[in-house]
């Protein structure tokens, strides 16, 4: 075979011709894009999620599982003088060799560091989940409303303008005060108006959209305003909400830790991290296995949520799919 032969042999392989069919002439022969299948192979083409990810299955293994098995009673020493304060070692001397559930040593009530800090980590962990679910999803809707309508932008503006004057940590201040400190008024001191923040951010992301030439050909043809909102706006903004997300989880843990931490969190009968670390602040010097183990534990999940939350918003961006 000549050198002719070959030439035309690999022009033959690459054109070739296809008929007079209109439709097969308008296919584009390309690969099947799937947005959410290119999210998690981006997501996961870094090992540090993957590693990540395993801590906080850990995490939240033992915080809603382990507390179910081993029950945790911050009171059941409490009568013993010799065991309130103990370090790891002499806990373990004192209640009869190795245990996990002085792993950690002892409270100043004698209680079990290593149990109270997953039963503290279940109750700060589902107060987020919680009052980031609600937050989020009131301040997404209504900041996708309030973007797009005009009626609804100058009455939100006055709302937001007053509450946002006032400081947010007084305002949960004194909504717990005023209702009390449990686990349920701790939620609605929280997301009253913590959605409102999240609202105003969306607005501002929504005034961007709603003027694209699709939304207006929409707008002219009649589209009703919660379907344009869920179809041409709220889609767009899937990368902007996976990072506003990543910030609110970790957020509300803090908050909590803080709140508790100076005594106007969650009421002392209800185990959680802030007030772990606020009843043993007072010793962090003698004892600090009762101080820095919650501190650590607290550290930990906030930043975990933070650096995956992170990685997610950066793969759930189109421009990184390429």
């Amino acid at each position: 075979m000549n050198i002719q032969e070959l030439q035309n042999k690999k022009q033959d392989d690459l054109f070739y011709f296809i008929g007079n069919d209109a439709v097969e002439s308008e296919k584009i022969i390309a690969p099947r894009y799937s947005y959410w299948k290119s999210v998690f192979r981006v997501f996961f083409h870094k090992k540090i999620n993957i590693v990540l990810l395993v801590l906080l299955g850990l995490i939240l293994f033992s915080s809603f599982v382990m507390p179910l098995i081993w029950q945790y009673d911050p009171y059941e020493n409490v009568r013993d003088a010799a065991a309130k304060n103990l370090s790891p070692a002499k806990a373990m001397e004192y209640f009869g060799g190795f245990s996990f559930k002085y792993l950690l040593g002892t409270g100043q009530f004698g209680n079990s560091i290593f149990y109270g800090i997953f039963a503290s980590a279940r109750t700060s962990l589902l107060l987020s989940i919680i009052c980031a679910a609600i937050n989020m999803t009131v301040g997404i809707l209504m900041g996708a409303v309030w973007g797009y309508s005009k009626k609804v932008d100058a009455v939100m503006l006055v709302i937001y303008n007053i509450i946002a004057n006032v400081p947010y940590i007084l305002l949960i201040s004194v909504l717990v005060y005023v209702i009390g400190s449990g686990f349920g008024s701790f939620i609605f001191a929280l997301t009253i108006t913590g959605w409102l923040s999240i609202a105003f951010f969306f607005r501002t992301q929504v005034m961007v959209i709603r003027d694209r030439e699709y939304s207006l050909a929409s707008r002219c043809l009649g589209t009703p305003i919660p379907r344009m909102v869920s179809r041409n706006i709220l889609p767009f903004l899937t990368s902007v909400i996976v990072t506003l997300l990543a910030t609110e989880l970790p957020s509300y843990i803090s908050m909590e830790v803080f709140l508790s931490f100076i005594g106007i969190g969650l009421s002392a009968d209800i185990p959680s991290l802030g007030q772990m670390i606020n009843s043993a602040q007072s010793a962090f010097l003698t004892f600090p296995w009762a101080f820095w183990a919650p501190v650590a534990v607290a550290s930990a999940i906030t930043v975990i949520l933070y650096v995956l939350g992170q990685n997610l918003a950066d793969a759930s961006d189109p421009r990184t799919h390429m």
